[in-house]
């Protein structure tokens, strides 16, 4: 990217609130692995949702899957929750030509907050990292602004996997220091990976953090664009990239 670029680091609701530029709205675990993998596994595109109640409404108006969750757990009329490892479960044939609406507590939510400031909302997690990085450094003309915003848990706390999901795209985009080891290390110490680890809730299955951390599994990054009042996240190919 070019020199003069502003790459700013944001985190939280507040932080999407403040998008500036072309924004990655970042969510690990798990709402943008989640939609990545429905992408992979057929569905066409994404309406992003920051309520329930939105959710099932455009459910029942367009026969959309309903998938997402509040404070973790599914919420009651959903097909799914926010789980990558349920919707890999699922498989291809839920997915496959469907439009999905999203909702979630944190990347979802997110979204939809820097949709009202940002140029455009790319939807970041480590399963798309390098895709959406060489879309950012194809862009043309070049954004003068990126802002780069973990989400943390909830929008209101910051994590680890967010935070280093961050500093990756800013490795890839400007060079920045990263080391995956050591943010790894901090990722699986921390509750935000021992609470699915633990296997006591079954709605925060132990398989997802696996899911989750993947870097650069997918050869696609996930663009979101205001189509009159409805967030639509899309699938961008990249070339060069592999589909796993």
């Amino acid at each position: 990217m070019g020199s003069s670029q502003r790459i700013l680091r944001k985190r939280l609701l507040s932080g999407a609130r403040a998008a500036e530029g072309v924004a990655v709205v970042i969510d690990v675990l798990r709402a943008f692995t989640s939609a990545a993998f429905m992408i992979h596994l057929g569905a066409e595109q994404i309406v992003l949702l920051a309520e329930s109640e939105q959710v099932l409404r455009f459910k029942s108006e367009t026969g959309a899957l309903a998938v997402g969750e509040v404070n973790g757990s599914m919420v009651d009329g959903f097909d799914l929750g926010n789980s990558p490892a349920h919707i890999v479960a699922a498989g291809r044939g839920l997915f496959a030509g469907r439009t999905v609406a999203q909702r979630t507590s944190a990347g979802v939510t997110g979204a939809v907050a820097a949709a009202r400031s940002a140029e455009r909302v790319i939807l970041g997690s480590y399963v798309t990292a390098s895709a959406t990085a060489r879309y950012l450094q194809g862009l043309q003309p070049p954004p003068e602004t990126v802002s780069l915003i973990a989400m943390g848990s909830a929008g209101r706390e910051s994590t680890p996997e967010d935070e280093g999901c961050a500093s990756y795209l800013e490795h890839l985009l400007a060079g920045a220091p990263y080391n995956h080891a050591d943010a790894l290390k901090r990722i699986v110490e921390h509750e935000c990976t021992l609470k699915f680890l633990r296997g006591d809730q079954a709605h925060f299955p132990p398989a997802d953090p696996i899911y989750c951390l993947q870097r650069d599994l997918f050869g696609f990054c996930l663009s979101a664009r205001l189509e009159g009042d409805l967030l639509v996240a899309r699938r961008v190919d990249m070339p060069g990239g592999s589909e796993a």
